[in-house]
């Protein structure tokens, strides 16, 4: 009866490591997959950060030329003013050429910072996209090792009987340890059986002889007579 409850307890405490394990495996794999979403989420992040970089300095360099343009053209109608002899409209148009060039002084640190801006996010996205790469590539070969680790220490653990009182091996010795008994105990009851049949038969064997002697004598008063 013991031996009985102690294979069921064997059986639910496998039972509970195989969850164990599993819960481990799906844990670890579980980890590994959101932590590349997590980098997933943040290049997004990233990526719409540098969109909108992009975007203001495009605005700013746009208008940045168009005031560039302006001073240019402006300059060309204060040119043309002159050539005409109307000093007057030449100063207005320069007039208007130096508030372009305001702007276009004013404009020009703006644009370089969202240039640098700009190139800073590029730069970032391309490094994030190489390591949420490299971060998919480690996590398939890290599950892989993990699997094969785990199918290695299963053998060797079989190989060495380590854990005797929980793995199939211990069980199996002890079953058949149970037969080894079981068949010893046939035998001696076999032994037994055999003994008794052989006195019984030195008991019948005695009766016969009893028999013979008896008509021996009957023969012998016969032939007396």
């Amino acid at each position: 009866m013991g031996d009985f409850f102690g294979r069921i307890a064997r059986v639910f405490k496998g039972k509970a490591h195989e969850g164990i394990d599993a819960l481990e495996d799906a844990t670890f794999q579980t980890t590994l997959k959101q932590t590349v979403r997590d980098m997933e989420a943040e290049l997004s992040k990233v990526i719409r950060a540098s969109a909108e970089a992009m975007s203001n300095h495009n605005r700013l360099e746009a208008e940045h030329d168009k005031q560039q343009r302006a001073s240019a053209d402006w300059k060309a109608k204060a040119t043309k003013a002159l050539r005409a002899g109307n000093e007057a409209l030449a100063r207005k148009a320069l007039a208007k050429k130096t508030e372009a060039d305001r702007q276009v002084a004013a404009m020009a640190s703006g644009v370089e910072q969202a240039r640098q801006v700009r190139d800073k996010l590029k730069a970032q996205v391309a490094q994030l996209r190489g390591r949420i790469a490299e971060a998919k590539r480690t996590s398939s070969t890290l599950i892989a090792r993990k699997n094969a680790a785990q199918a290695q220490k299963k053998v060797a653990q079989a190989l060495s009987g380590a854990g005797e009182a929980d793995n199939a091996f211990a069980a199996i010795a002890s079953f058949e340890d149970s037969v080894e008994r079981e068949e010893a105990l046939a035998k001696a009851y076999d032994d037994m059986s055999v003994d008794t049949n052989a006195d019984l038969e030195k008991e019948f064997e005695q009766l016969e002889d009893v028999n013979v002697d008896d008509e021996l004598a009957a023969l012998k008063s016969e032939l007396a007579g």
